[in-house]
């Protein structure tokens, strides 16, 4: 604990007040990943085989086992496909009402994935802008240290300054790059999850239609 201590004692010293900002921002973005990891592995987040067979035994016509697979898959969007194939299997049409529910439900169920990212988006954001404002405050601290020393200037404290200034860009970069290739990372398997939603939705509510395409398809090139 001495040790920690003592290194961040130094690193507030090097940089300033802006480094341990920076250092707590990246702190909070790190505990925001792992707990969103968590949501995503225990939602069961891209895992669709057991949702992709029930979608296949629904368009085969076999409701029983369509309803029984699609209740048993191990994905937070189970309980939408379960609500979608009940749905369906009562009205047997395309019901803009329902459709509108079922939307509705599917969003609900990705806005938790949501949930959370808009701080690691700031981080990401906001991390840069931070490291340059401190960078620019050390370097006014820099030169006005050169103005102090008048013609006994000393280039080797100069250069310190700066290196010293530089210090929180480069701070502020290590905490924003990271959090925005894993920001991206997220948002790319939410959009997958809103297509799997999606085509549960359309699957159900078109009963039959997959079974019709794929004898079309047969009869073709047969």
């Amino acid at each position: 604990m001495t040790l920690l201590m003592d290194a961040l004692n130094r690193v507030a010293d090097l940089g300033g007040p802006v480094v341990m900002i920076l250092l707590a921002m990246s702190l909070i973005a790190v505990a925001l990943v792992l707990a969103k990891l968590w949501q995503f592995v225990r939602l069961g987040v891209g895992r669709h085989a057991a949702l992709d067979q029930a979608l296949g035994a629904w368009d085969q016509g076999d409701v029983q086992r369509a309803c029984a697979e699609a209740a048993a898959a191990p994905t937070h969007l189970a309980a939408v496909a379960v609500v979608a194939l009940r749905a369906a299997e009562e009205t047997h049409r395309d019901d803009p009402a329902l459709r509108a529910r079922l939307t509705g439900l599917a969003a609900g169920r990705l806005a938790r994935l949501s949930a959370g990212l808009r701080v690691l988006d700031s981080v990401a954001q906001v991390a840069p802008l931070l490291g340059l404002f401190g960078t620019v405050l050390g370097m006014i601290e820099a030169f006005q240290g050169l103005q102090s020393a008048g013609s006994a200037v000393d280039p080797s404290a100069l250069a310190g300054g700066i290196w010293v200034a530089l210090l929180t860009t480069a701070v502020g970069l290590v905490v924003a790059m990271p959090a925005s290739l894993v920001l991206t990372w997220f948002d790319g398997r939410i959009a997958h999850e809103a297509r799997m939603a999606e085509r549960i939705i359309d699957t159900a509510l078109c009963a039959g239609l997959g079974a019709g395409l794929g004898a079309g398809l047969g009869a073709r090139h047969a």
